[in-house]
């Protein structure tokens, strides 16, 4: 088990991302946490099994729908035990 930590930037706020993501993260059987950043980027902490991980990092990078994502900065972390996924 592993953890990482992302930072999206592009349009990610008001474009149903951090429901998104916590659906996504779920679904790929990830724990952890997403929230809206002042500066307009979002951050996610996401926790679980290597491919799940890439899986999810290869979906930040498209994001929903609405979302236009430029850029995805991402790093690994200490694993961290969460239940669930919540949006802050």
């Amino acid at each position: 088990m592993q953890c990482r930590r992302f930072w999206v930037s592009g349009r990610v706020q008001g474009v149903c991302f951090r429901t998104s993501t916590r659906s996504r993260a779920l679904h790929l059987g990830l724990s952890g946490w997403v929230r809206n950043l002042i500066d307009g980027r979002v951050e996610v902490f996401a926790c679980g099994d290597q491919q799940p991980l890439t899986d999810f990092e290869r979906w930040l990078n498209d994001g929903p729908e609405l979302a236009r994502v430029d850029s995805v900065i991402a790093i690994e972390m200490d694993y961290v035990k969460y239940d669930g996924f919540e949006i802050r």
